[in-house]
């Protein structure tokens, strides 16, 4: 009973957020608060004075992202996948348009 307890808890814990350094291609380099949310991998990234961005990943290597570029606006789906990038793991690039997402 009480593992099921903390197996319960587990999940309706809400991921907490840790500092990191992100880039886009359009920011540049920042610092950002990132969330893991989902088991894929799937995250959301924040920084003061930018857009949010949320990356979910639909099979591994190749995720959408969709941002939002007012606090608590609407959220925008980005264009086109963004696959993982070979140099950088941390790094997602949109092939179509070169957009890339990194956080380390």
């Amino acid at each position: 009973m009480l593992l099921a307890g903390l197996a319960f808890a587990a999940v309706v814990v809400p991921a907490a957020a840790k500092d990191a350094t992100c880039y886009t291609s359009d920011d540049g380099e920042y610092p950002c608060r990132f969330t893991v949310l989902d088991d894929a991998g799937s995250f959301r990234i924040e920084g003061k004075g930018k857009p949010s961005f949320e990356l979910w990943i639909d099979t591994p290597g190749e995720a959408f992202v969709s941002a939002e570029f007012e606090r608590g606006g609407r959220s925008v789906a980005l264009p086109g996948p963004y696959l993982r990038s070979e140099e950088d793991g941390a790094c997602w690039v949109n092939p179509d348009t070169e957009a890339e997402l990194c956080a380390w």
